[in-house]
């Protein structure tokens, strides 16, 4: 793997770090099976890349492409508590419904952002560009983490910790569950919209497919993190789920770039093949750890 894929992949393993941050909220903080990120991350590109080409700030357009995102995890909780739809099918339905408005709001199925001023325009150049874009998605993701650090540290921090640990005693001690769901729904698709707002930067335009697949490498990464790196620290959770992003793309480009791989008909054509079976052999491995460490323990 040459350097230029190695950063390739490392800036691609950042954004999705982002992802695998809203993850963790929605499926281990609130344990809500929740797809809409699916349409939440084409969502923040789309409204990214239209603020951008009507002149606003690329800065306050990702804000704007995270708001948007927000909105969308809202409704998705809403459907749940307030009209007592499951979650996934409520998930289902914004993200299906999302796919419409995504090509609304683009008015094509590309929406192409070449020209136009992004938040890499003043700082990268043809001498950096290949480590300065790692450099500003990196310097993000760390701000995400840290607030994610000091949320989880506050009352309704651990009030929406408690409403995924045990619904039931959470509301016994007088906690509004349905308003935590709401809250942290919000902020899980904001940080995935935000992700699609730099993915889009990153690759010179908006696609109405780019969204396909972005919870399932979001969970991945989840997975892959706590495999690697157990812990039970917040600020080492958030750590290790970007890690795990970093690494499912790392792992992703040594595959598509293997002369093994190649040699027996693997090609890009097969990432989505490739992709799954990461996934599998992340979903496996926690299990096959836990079976080895017991029989040592029995031995």
């Amino acid at each position: 793997m040459s350097l230029i894929a190695f950063f390739g992949a490392l800036e691609s393993g950042l954004i999705y770090g982002l992802v695998a941050l809203g993850v963790l909220i929605s499926f281990r903080t609130l344990d809500f099976p929740d797809l809409t990120a699916d349409g939440s991350f084409p969502l923040g590109g789309a409204v990214a890349g239209i603020s951008i080409i009507a002149g606003v700030n690329p800065w306050l357009a990702c804000a704007f492409g995270m708001l948007a995102g927000s909105i969308a995890g809202i409704v998705t909780a809403w459907l749940h508590v307030k009209l007592g739809i499951l979650q996934l099918l409520a998930s289902i339905l914004v993200m299906v419904a999302l796919y419409s408005i995504n090509l609304r709001i683009m008015g094509a199925p590309n929406l192409p952002l070449l020209g136009e001023t992004t938040v890499f325009s003043t700082l990268v150049h043809d001498g950096n560009g290949y480590w300065m874009r790692c450099l500003i998605i990196g310097i993000v993701v760390l701000l995400a983490m840290l607030f994610l650090n000091w949320f989880y540290s506050t009352e309704t921090g651990l009030s929406m910790r408690a409403t995924g640990s045990n619904l039931r005693m959470a509301q016994a001690q007088g906690i509004n569950t349905s308003w935590m769901t709401i809250i942290g729904m919000a902020i899980s698709n904001g940080l995935i919209a935000l992700a699609g707002a730099l993915f889009v930067q990153t690759q010179g335009g908006a696609d109405i497919s780019i969204g396909i697949g972005t919870i399932v490498i979001g969970l991945a990464a989840v997975i892959i993190g706590e495999t690697i790196i157990p812990a039970k620290r917040i600020w080492l959770i958030t750590f290790a789920v970007v890690v795990g992003a970093v690494l499912y793309k790392l792992f992703i480009q040594v595959a598509l770039s293997s002369d093994t791989l190649r040699s027996i008909g693997f090609g890009p054509q097969d990432l989505n093949l490739i992709t799954a079976l990461l996934v599998v052999l992340a979903l496996v491995l926690p299990k096959a750890k836990n079976k080895f460490l017991s029989r040592k323990v029995r031995a």
